[in-house]
């Protein structure tokens, strides 16, 4: 890839509103899979959390929400980005319509 089509995409942003898999460390080395909506960084304790609001996938309860600890994240993948609020607030408003 050249260094012109490298500099054309976006940065990776994980804006609260993102539809996201989570995979995190569970008991007994296995993995826990959380889908839903990204909701934001939680702090307790001192200790940053990610906090995904469950989508019902695999059974989990949907509208439950899932705090993961950053030190327990395998992966993440981003399944649907949300705009971030500054871009949302940049847009311009629509018109409507030709001297309305």
């Amino acid at each position: 890839m050249s260094g012109a089509a490298a500099s054309k995409r976006p940065p990776i942003t994980l804006t609260p509103g993102s539809r996201v898999r989570v995979r995190s460390a569970g008991p007994d080395d296995t993995a826990i899979e959380s889908t839903g909506t990204f909701r934001g960084l939680v702090s307790i304790g001192g200790d940053n959390i990610m906090a995904v609001e469950l989508d019902g996938t695999g059974g989990d309860d949907k509208g439950r929400i899932r705090l993961v600890p950053i030190p327990a994240l395998l992966a993440i993948d981003i399944l649907e980005a949300a705009k971030a609020e500054e871009e949302k607030h940049a847009e311009p408003a629509q018109s409507p319509g030709y001297f309305r």
